[in-house]
């Protein structure tokens, strides 16, 4: 191989690199986010644990709650309910057992499943 064709072969594979690397997850706040959970099954459990009686959030009609902030935007906000960088980590720790990040919280803990949060933390990071 002469110079050209490894110089080309590089920037493909750096290419392709980038495009694998890339799938599975969405720019937030200017980083890679990789999501594990399926949005769409995640907007079907906000119905389910009844998030929308608290919150308002778009895509969801029964959810235009009015005592805990409403979730518009969320994938491009920085910090989770102003105690945690905004991460799905964080977002699924949060859903998960709020009262445990914040102990005077107002958000209840509603036995929302690890799995379970990660479907809704993929959901709300489609909020832009």
């Amino acid at each position: 191989m002469n110079r050209h064709s490894i110089a080309i072969a590089t920037l493909l594979l750096g290419l392709c690199c980038l495009t694998l690397g890339c799938m599975g997850g969405q720019e937030t706040r200017g980083y890679q986010v990789r999501m594990s959970g399926d949005a769409r099954h995640g907007k079907d459990l906000i119905q389910f644990y009844g998030c929308g009686s608290c919150h308002t959030i778009p895509g969801v009609y029964t959810a235009r709650g009015k005592v805990g902030p409403p979730l518009m935007f969320f994938a491009d906000r920085t910090m989770i309910a102003g105690e945690l960088p905004n991460s799905p980590d964080n977002l699924v720790r949060w859903i998960t057992n709020p009262k445990a990040v914040e102990s005077g919280t107002a958000m209840p803990n509603l036995g929302v499943t690890n799995d379970d949060a990660h479907d809704v933390a993929a959901y709300l990071y489609t909020l832009r």
